[in-house]
């Protein structure tokens, strides 16, 4: 077998911390980042990141075991920071730009996050908000502060420029903290598709096993010292969180950040500047590109290994990727629960539609609702045991308990199908399935048909109110060409539907739309949609 060829899972570094400074040393003046224009090499991350970590340790009350929220986009400031943050003994609480008020409050409190490393644009909503939290520091940065610092908006907060940091860290004594496996390195903040959302507890084990984990299912595609990873998923996120400022450093790579991924022409500029070898994206984003001409005229000799994950990989996205690049993609499968990757599809031998097998050191089970495992090709929730598998929800014994088996196993709520081979198919959300009378429709399968229709370039199902039926599916469509016969399209759409769908999986009812509602990552808002539905 050309992949994981360890039989155990190994762990070279003792924390997160231990990881950035031994890397740092092996690669030193090789480029680790690069964005809007400016390289920066391990040792300049190294050193601005140990400034950062000194101005945290002596210019304010925080001490180890504390909260720092960082609200950024993909910016080397944001890599800085989070490693400062962690080298000084933090928790991060890696928070979404976009996010509302409302949401920022109850991430802020929840957490009890005392510092924050912000978005200079985002200052006035967060004047709003701080006198409701218990934040007491503010560290603010314009995306181009590296390269050419910028004047920032006066809110009335006592916000500290970052530059100021890098400069004031650079005069004080750093500390060194020895930081150990168990200790907490981030509380990620799951969606809140569940109510209000949890803050799952990271230990820094948790981070390395999982980049260990990734490392062996993908080595064959990894030249060390040597890749350039592009990333356009957002690094708040704990998937692009583990891939670039875990994995890739530690494989002494060169991230290309990318801070505003729905800008796709200024995206493909980004890209032809780099013989990039790995790419990370979501249908969405696969299907954008390959759209695009001046997507198509790169160079992609040098492209290796494409990851997606997130959201399930359809066929359409699939096909179209590897026609223009040249490139299977490999699907996998996490959650922010479990650092995130619990499988993935190993390069050259991707099954598609899969997710692929289980990433080494980690147990799978398929669970009924009576947490009892089911049979070899029965769908069941998928459960899965490992040493990337969180702490529990921060404070939240409740959830915590809710999300977890007798015997250890973290309940993902997908559900899921095992194949004789090992490799797993998520069918769908367990809040998701539509139920037409008495029937399940799994979402994912009838967007995959609807998907891989000429006319259509992206589409989202879900479930209606139905008087006969109970429920009924109805689909939200983007036509490639939204000037052609609306009545005619949903007359050949169905047709082509009732060759690949038994009857009770055909939509009921069809709407186009100009563009369906996304999250700030490339993910349909199922929800959104069902509310208008």
């Amino acid at each position: 077998m050309a992949y994981d060829q360890d039989s155990q899972l190994k762990l070279n570094y003792s924390s997160l911390v231990d990881l950035i400074e031994k890397t740092s040393l092996r690669y030193g003046d090789k480029p680790a980042y690069a964005c809007l224009g400016k390289t920066s090499s391990f040792n300049e991350i190294e050193r601005d990141s140990r400034y950062f970590a000194a101005y945290l340790q002596n210019k304010t009350t925080l001490k180890p075991g504390d909260r720092i929220a960082i609200q950024l986009p993909n910016i080397t400031q944001f890599v800085i920071a989070a490693y400062g943050a962690i080298r000084a003994g933090l928790i991060l609480v890696n928070t979404n730009p976009l996010y509302t008020e409302r949401e920022l409050i109850h991430q802020f409190n929840d957490s009890g996050a005392k510092a924050i490393v912000v978005l200079s644009d985002l200052l006035p909503t967060l004047a709003k908000v701080i006198d409701s939290t218990k934040i007491e520091y503010v560290i603010s940065t314009h995306p181009l502060d590296l390269i050419d610092p910028h004047v920032q908006p006066k809110t009335g907060l006592k916000n500290v420029e970052f530059c100021q940091i890098l400069k004031q860290g650079a005069e004080l004594p750093f500390s060194r903290f020895i930081s150990n496996l168990d200790d907490l390195s981030a509380l990620q903040y799951t969606g809140g598709t569940t109510g209000l959302s949890k803050g799952a507890m990271l230990t820094h084990g948790n981070m390395l096993a999982n980049a260990a984990q990734v490392k062996s299912r993908i080595a064959s595609v990894i030249t060390e010292g040597e890749d350039i990873f592009v990333a356009p998923l957002p690094i708040y996120h704990i998937y692009a969180f583990m891939v670039n400022l875990v994995l890739y450093f530690e494989c002494g790579g060169c991230s290309v950040l990318i801070p505003n991924p729905r800008d796709i022409s200024g995206l493909i500029k980004t890209l032809a500047k780099y013989p990039f070898t790995g790419f990370a994206g979501l249908n969405t984003l696969f299907v954008a590109l390959c759209h695009q001409p001046e997507f198509k005229a790169l160079d992609f000799s040098h492209l290796k290994i494409t990851i997606s994950g997130g959201t399930a990989l359809t066929a359409a996205a699939a096909n179209i990727w590897q026609q223009t690049t040249g490139n299977m993609i490999s699907e996998g499968y996490g959650l922010s629960e479990t650092s995130p990757v619990i499988s993935l599809n190993a390069p050259g031998y991707q099954k598609l539609g899969t997710i692929g097998k289980p990433v080494i050191g980690t147990e799978v089970k398929l669970l009924d609702e009576n947490d009892i495992e089911v049979p070899l090709g029965k769908a069941g929730e998928l459960a899965a045991r490992g040493p990337q598998v969180m702490r529990g929800y921060w404070n939240n014994p409740q959830e915590t308990a809710n999300a977890m088996t007798q015997d250890g196993f973290f309940k993902t709520g997908d559900i899921a199908i095992a194949t004789a081979e090992g490799f797993h198919q998520i069918v769908d959300r367990k809040k998701d399935m539509i139920i037409v009378s008495g029937f399940n429709v799994y979402p994912n399968e009838v967007e995959n048909v609807l998907a891989s229709h000429p006319s259509v370039i992206e589409c989202a199902v879900v479930g209606v109110k139905d008087e006969h039926s109970g429920e009924a599916v109805k689909a939200f469509i983007v036509l490639k060409d939204d000037s052609q016969d609306h009545q005619q399209a949903k007359e050949a759409i169905l047709a082509y539907c009732r060759e690949q769908l038994t009857a009770y999986k055909l939509p009921k009812v069809i709407e186009f739309m100009a563009q369906l509602p996304k999250s700030t990552v490339g993910k349909i808002l199922r929800r959104e949609l069902k509310d208008k539905a």
